[in-house]
């Protein structure tokens, strides 16, 4: 199989370092951050406040040479202040349509669920077709085009729960989890200096990444991977204590996943520890378990985990 090309892999290096020079001591959590970008999906990351979910989208955003608007998500948020909005022009002496700031390369949603269902929802065309449609008039979005959205625990005060329609588009759900010791004193040092602002630096342009992402979909899957996937899914959809599996378009993020993780370890192909160490971070989230009034969203969590890996356990291994 062909190897990949040098240049490839420096501007992956160039992505990883740019990304680690803020984000200290999480190589893992920037890895699949990197992985959503050349999968051409959308980020949602989420864990308690102040442990650098919104830091990592900045930093992600910052190291691409693109356009970038950041949104905070709060309760009297409208769609027309993330999709725009037609106004009248007397000079034109028509309505002219002056576009939000869902119009950019990389969007960073930020405490998206502390924002209304409603406006949650002006999100869902833009996700799934990189298109928006406003009074009857569609707008194409740039390519490349990445939601990063950040959000805290459910039961944290003032959130509502995204819808599981919402929840399907985004290609993998993360968490940052707190530092360890040795990078929290880092990151006190920076604060001590002064530097805890200090942007990151743009090391990849709009058509590299581009690039990237056209060479990502050429990774080879041989089809007994593919099978493998496949029957994980379909254990999903059987399950006695799942209510709804993994859908399609689940699936098909789990295919493009790997082979960016792939692309990132400098292979051409995909290898069946590149599914196993996706499953978690594209399905956790798809997976609707067997609710109950006396669960709440941890342990709702905590048993889809627990039963993914249950199945990833029990499904062979393609030699």
């Amino acid at each position: 199989m062909k190897a990949l090309e040098s240049s490839t892999k420096d501007k992956i290096y160039a992505l990883r370092e740019a990304i680690g020079i803020t984000i200290k001591g999480k190589q893992e959590t920037i890895q699949l951050a990197i992985v959503a970008l050349l999968a051409e999906g959308h980020l949602l990351i989420e864990d308690v406040p102040g442990v650098g979910k919104t830091t990592l989208g900045h930093a992600l955003a910052r190291s691409l040479d693109c356009d970038f608007h950041r949104i905070q998500f709060t309760s009297d948020l409208l769609p027309s202040d993330v999709l725009g909005v037609s106004v009248y022009s007397p000079k034109l002496n028509e309505f002219e349509f002056k576009p939000g700031p869902i119009f950019a390369n990389v969007v960073l949603a930020d405490e998206i669920n502390r924002t209304t269902p409603k406006t949650q929802s002006a999100l869902l065309e833009a996700m799934n077709e990189s298109q928006v449609t406003i009074e009857n008039m569609t707008y194409p979005l740039p390519r490349p085009f990445m939601v990063l959205a950040t959000q805290n625990p459910i039961e944290h005060h003032g959130t509502y729960p995204l819808p599981e329609s919402q929840l399907d588009r985004f290609l993998m759900r993360i968490e940052m989890g707190y530092p360890d010791p040795a990078a929290e004193k880092e990151i006190l040092k920076r604060f001590s200096n002064g530097n805890n602002r200090r942007k990151t630096e743009a090391v990849v342009t709009r058509e590299e990444v581009r690039q990237l992402q056209d060479e990502s979909r050429k990774i080879h899957i041989d089809e007994p991977i593919v099978d493998y996937m496949i029957q994980i899914v379909n254990r999903t959809r059987k399950h006695s204590e799942i209510e709804l599996g993994v859908s399609p378009r689940g699936t098909a993020a789990l295919f493009r996943a790997t082979q960016s993780a792939a692309m990132l370890e400098g292979r051409s192909f995909v290898i069946p520890d590149d599914v196993k160490k996706l499953l978690h971070p594209v399905f956790e989230h798809r997976l609707v378990m067997g609710r109950s009034s006396a669960r709440g969203r941890a342990a709702v969590t905590l048993d889809a985990r627990t039963v993914l890996a249950e199945i990833i356990s029990q499904t062979p291994i393609p030699a």
